[in-house]
């Protein structure tokens, strides 16, 4: 099928990665809880976007760039670690001020509108060159070597791994935001939960910031 092979193992293994917990689940999971579904499927918009741009520039070579050039991934690596430990600072000092506010007078946690969460979640994951890497590492496997046109198939291929990504980003933030309603979950221990993720994110920041290209 335009130059893939093995296409029914290529879906099962896509899917089982982005089932894998990481930064961009826990930002869909995040915003479901706080905010409700769409705020979620605001964020897994978002992360398909950005999704979308690593697989263009996988084919028009740019990921090249980042696996060859130590300087571009650096420079990558820490902007998108940067981001990563801005969104979990933020959610830190915001949880602080939302827990004073309870005591006081009972406020809730503040609320982002779907388009800078949107911008959260494109942001996240296309600044995180490892998903370049990703895409030149593992689609290429299953463009078959006599391919007429290799940057159409790993297109080809980008596509139906985010189109499967996103079902699981929807189903994600649906699941989440039906939990949320059915535990009710008392305010203090909403603000912890937060407190937790805010710190995640935070480690996936240093992670982030400490890894190498492989």
């Amino acid at each position: 099928m335009l130059g893939t092979q093995d296409l029914v193992q290529f879906i099962i293994a896509g899917i089982l990665l982005n089932i894998a917990p990481g930064p961009d689940s826990i930002l869909i999971m995040t915003r479901s809880a706080t905010q409700g579904w769409r705020a979620g499927s605001a964020a897994a918009l978002g992360i398909g976007t950005g999704t979308l741009v690593h697989i263009m520039a996988a084919a028009l070579g740019l990921s090249a760039l980042l696996a060859t050039s130590a300087t571009a991934f650096t420079v990558v690596k820490l902007a998108g670690a940067a981001y990563l430990l801005y969104i979990g600072t933020s959610m830190l000092f915001s949880k602080a001020k939302s827990a004073i506010a309870t005591t006081e007078a009972k406020a809730s946690l503040p609320a982002l509108s779907h388009r800078k969460i949107f911008m959260q979640g494109f942001l996240t994951n296309v600044l995180n060159p490892k998903v370049a890497i990703f895409f030149l590492a593992f689609v290429p496997q299953f463009i078959a070597a006599d391919a007429s046109n290799k940057p159409l198939a790993l297109i080809v291929l980008g596509c139906i791994f985010n189109f499967n990504g996103m079902l699981w980003c929807h189903f994600l933030a649906v699941s989440t935001a039906f939990a949320r309603q059915r535990m009710r979950v008392n305010q203090a221990v909403t603000l912890w939960l937060n407190r937790f993720i805010g710190l995640m994110f935070v480690s996936f920041g240093i992670k982030l910031a400490l890894s190498g290209k492989h």
